[in-house]
């Protein structure tokens, strides 16, 4: 089993900067693709971005392209993801996930899961 802890969420206003952290341990970390999804409030678990193994390779949803970033480093075991320019409908539950293989986009794809952390933009 691998755990999956995230931390880093919070309360900001619109403009805001927030960076999100994500601690694995149990499995070799580098074994693992990470990504990040998230879950706005009445709506389904979404695809947020994915970094390969090495972190090499990345990939977003288009919502995100040029606010946020994903990044990871496999010395600390951690995956991050950092979030500018952050709008109100960027407010979700944000979880980060491990798949072994290949990269992916889909929840389904993921075998491990955090417990979320709670993003809330609003002025």
């Amino acid at each position: 089993q691998m755990q999956l802890v995230e931390s880093g969420g919070g309360l900001v206003q619109p403009g805001d900067s927030l960076m999100l952290s994500c601690a694995a341990s149990g499995r070799p970390f580098s074994n693992y693709n990470m990504a990040w999804f998230r879950r706005a409030p009445g709506e389904e678990r979404m695809f947020v971005a994915v970094v390969s193994t090495n972190g090499s390779s990345t990939v977003y949803t288009n919502a995100v392209k040029g606010r946020f970033t994903i990044s990871r480093d496999n010395a600390k075991n951690t995956v991050y993801l950092q979030m500018n320019k952050l709008k109100p409908e960027d407010t979700a539950v944000y979880y980060c996930a491990a798949r072994a293989y290949n990269m992916a986009i889909v929840e389904g794809d993921f075998a491990y899961w955090g417990q979320g952390t709670q993003v809330t933009v609003s002025s």
